[in-house]
């Protein structure tokens, strides 16, 4: 997610929101330092990873995600995702 956000700010996005249903506290403080907004609804103090909080949490391949990068919007900046060039 930080990566993310220091993405958006270097393609110039007026705003960053950051919005998560949970996440640990520290990290929600460290994102809160880099975008406008983070909207977090749940902050446990024992968090050990985001699947403990989900009854279903299956993986995504990184195929799917190839595969959904590649059908969504044009970027405004022209360039599309091409995995192969990761």
């Amino acid at each position: 997610m930080k990566a993310a956000v220091l993405a958006l700010r270097q393609a110039g996005a007026a705003r960053v929101v950051v919005a998560v249903p949970v996440g640990p506290p520290d990290t929600c403080t460290e994102l809160e330092e880099l975008a406008d907004q983070v909207v977090c609804l749940q902050r446990p103090i024992h968090f050990m990873a985001v699947g403990q909080w989900y009854e279903e949490f299956g993986q995504t391949t990184d195929r799917e995600v190839q595969e959904l990068l590649q059908a969504g919007p044009e970027p405004r900046s022209g360039r599309r995702f091409d995995a192969r060039s990761e």
